[in-house]
Formats: structure tokens, sequence, C-alpha cells
């Protein structure tokens, strides 16, 4: 299928999306005719309670790829089956793991098509999606697909993984892209490691750095999270938190040390007054207060001023740093300024010509 094109990953949350943005725009510069979908759904706004899935069954992560590109409704490519709790156990119970005729119904769709690009998303890991018949290997082999995998950088270490995918889906695996990889690390990979994976048989076609934006989580999502109550500046939910502060030390320790961090949430007790003024003063997205008692009202009509959102919290210090942190760069690229972010990422640090002679 020289058409087609399947992204997968080794680990959730490896930016597959931030990669299928960067070559759909390539693609459309050039005139052509793009399509996307994610075969197993895995980002559902969804009612399970014996409601029915919704027809046509488009991942909210395909939505938004497909707003953010501006493609008809019809590019959209609808999901086969939705990965969920309850998903799975009704499968389970089954003892059903076939993809159906969904799979073959596809292919034939694909081929039927053979002016259009089409990007179809995989499931978050290699094996993920084996109990709906639509893991990655499978997918591959199933659709005849050329694969990208788009893989998180730790170390060295983390070619293991990328050697047990090759290992799988064999000359199926066109290439990788290195993702997340230290800022200050990437003209190292690019000469020594890169060189190192393609004598292994790994083509990469591109090595890029971690970003903070693209890790980042709305103040939204860290409320629903953290279950917070919104005391002001509700409307403002939608600022981006990129690190994380503790107030814990004294007033002037906190106050140098909040200079050099930008975009925070600031996470301290209720009763820190003083910090809490102290990280108003600075690029806070959010404040969120831990343990007894309430906000001061001058504390909140200064946040209101700043239009800085105060957030109250059942939880400890400790456990609303750990839900905080889990957080950050697990949350699904769903942002405008995410996405224009990322388009110049793939553009400056893919090589999208060798790419797409590799898959062609």
């Amino acid at each position: 299928m020289g058409n087609t094109l399947l992204i997968g990953s080794c680990e959730p949350f490896s930016g597959k999306s931030a990669l299928v943005l960067g070559l759909a725009r390539h693609l459309l510069s050039e005139g052509r005719t793009v399509r996307f979908g994610k075969p197993l759904a895995t980002s559902l706004e969804w009612t399970a309670k014996g409601s029915p899935l919704p027809d046509p069954l488009i991942d909210d992560d395909v939505r938004f790829v497909g707003t953010t590109l501006g493609l008809d409704e019809t590019r959209l490519i609808p999901s086969l089956h939705l990965l969920s709790p309850e998903t799975a156990d009704t499968r389970l119970r089954q003892g059903n793991l076939d993809a159906g005729r969904g799979l073959e119904m596809l292919l034939k769709d694909l081929q039927n098509d053979p002016n259009s690009f089409t990007m179809l998303e995989a499931a978050g890991s290699l094996h993920e999606g084996l109990m709906y018949g639509l893991s990655l290997v499978q997918l591959a082999q199933g659709l005849d697909a050329p694969v990208i995998l788009v893989h998180l950088w730790q170390d060295s270490r983390s070619v293991d993984a990328l050697l047990a995918a090759q290992q799988q889906l064999g000359d199926r695996l066109a290439g990788v892209v290195l993702n997340a990889v230290t800022p200050d690390e990437v003209e190292e990979l690019n000469q020594h490691v890169v060189p190192a994976l393609q004598a292994l048989g790994l083509k990469v076609f591109g090595v890029m750095p971690r970003s903070p934006l693209l890790r980042s989580v709305t103040v939204g999502e860290l409320v629903r999270r953290l279950d917070a109550r919104v005391i002001c500046c509700k409307e403002r939910l939608e600022l981006l938190v990129e690190t994380l502060s503790i107030g814990a030390m004294n007033v002037n320790s906190a106050m140098e040390f909040f200079r050099r961090r930008r975009n925070m949430a600031v996470v301290t007790g209720a009763d820190r007054t003083d910090i809490q003024l102290a990280a108003l003063e600075a690029s806070t997205q959010c404040l969120i207060l831990t343990g007894a008692g309430e906000p001061l009202p001058q504390l909140v009509n200064r946040a209101d001023e700043l239009e800085v959102p105060l957030l109250k919290v059942e939880h400890d210090t400790l456990a609303t740093v750990e839900v905080i942190e889990q957080a950050f760069g697990h949350v699904r690229l769903h942002e405008t300024v995410k996405a224009t972010y990322a388009f110049r990422l793939v553009e400056e640090h893919c090589n999208l010509g060798e790419l797409f002679r590799a898959i062609s």
C-alpha cells in the first residue's frame, strides 16, 4: 500500500500525533489529499453504562487533527473498535480476539482510494490492541503497510525496544523518529547514535528535542485530575502549565526560585499566604492550595486581578505533586498552540523527503 502509512510507538504518549500533524501538513502543502484515522480508538468521550457507541466512531485525536488541518469529515476514517475497560471485558468474556470484517473493509477502502495518502495511528505500544486484533503488528500485516515508529529516547538502553519492534515488524518497519531528546544531546545523537542505529538496519528520519510546551498540561486538566475546587478565574482554565514548583521554603528563597521558572503550577499550603503572594508575581499559571483553611480575601482579589486561577484540593502536598507530575507528558495534543509548535518541530528536525522516499 504505497499510499498508506502506519504511525506507531513502543510506549504510550511518545508523540505520534505531533508527527502525524507535521507529515499531513507537508503533504497538504504539496496539494495531496490526506486521510487520517485510528483503527483502534483510544481517546473518546463516551458514557459506557449501556449506551451505544457513536456512529461513526471517530476518535477525539482524529477529530482534533481534522479540525487543525481543515480536513473534511469524509477524510476522517472511523475506528473499528474502542479500547476501554468495558469493551475489553466484553471481548474477554466472549473470547473474541478477531478484528472482524472491519479490517477487511478498511483494506478495500484504502485500495479503492489510491489518490489519497492515508495515515493511520496505531495504539500506544507494540502489543496494545491484541485483544481487538488491531495491534501495530497485526495492522501492518493486515494492511500490508509500512510503519514509522515515534520513539521516546532516554539513553542507549532505549534501543532494546526498537530492536524488539524490528524483530516483530521485519521489512515493514520503514524507520524511526527519536523524540523527547534532551536538547543538549540532539547533536550528539545525530553524530554518533544515528549512524550506529542505521548500521543495525534502523533508519532514523529525525531527532526531535524534548519540548516543555508539548509536555504541558492545561489548568483545566489539573482541575479534573485533582478534583480541585476553582476559587477564581474559571474562564482561564485553558492556560498551559509547563513546570511544577512547590512553595515549601522561606519567602525570600521562593521569590528567587520562582523568577527562574516559567508557566508554573505552584503547590503550597493554604496557610502560606507569603508564598502565595510571591507566586502570583511570577510566571504562575495556577496556584494550588493544599491542607486545611481557606485563602485570605486579599489573595483571592490579587489572583483575580492577575487572572491566575486559584485551586483548592483535598489532597496533601505530596499526593498533589504526584498527580501533577504524572500528568506532564501524559496528556493528548488537543491545543492549537501545541499543534502549531508540532508543525515547526517536525519541519525543523525530520528529514521528510527521505521519509517519504522510504515508504513509496
